[in-house]
């Protein structure tokens, strides 16, 4: 299994418009896609330099293949709608990780 991480810091301006398209429609539509089991978003708990409020979704695949499969056919479509909405408002960075043991 593995975890597709999106963190992103959204300026206070769009915060309440960007946690609502988030709940609303991009989770929803990224869920769509069937590549992914389930998503959580988390409100990550630091106080950023920049300011702003930062969150973490992490969205669960069953395998590196279905991730790229991802990349290549929806992420690119996604990323505009993001990029088009909120445009230097939000600052997002990705990671990948691999679930190695569960408890």
């Amino acid at each position: 299994m593995y975890i597709y991480n999106v963190t992103t810091n959204i300026e206070d301006s769009a915060h309440k418009e960007w946690l609502n398209w988030m709940k609303k429609s991009h989770i929803p539509d990224v869920l769509a896609t069937g590549k992914f089991t389930d998503a959580k978003m988390c409100k990550v708990l630091v106080e950023e330099d920049m300011g702003g409020t930062t969150y973490s979704v992490q969205f669960t695949t069953p395998n590196k293949e279905t991730l790229q499969r991802y990349y290549k056919e929806d992420a690119p479509k996604l990323r505009q709608e993001a990029s088009e909405l909120f445009a230097g408002k939000a600052v997002s960075f990705r990671t990948e990780l691999e679930i190695i043991s569960e408890h």
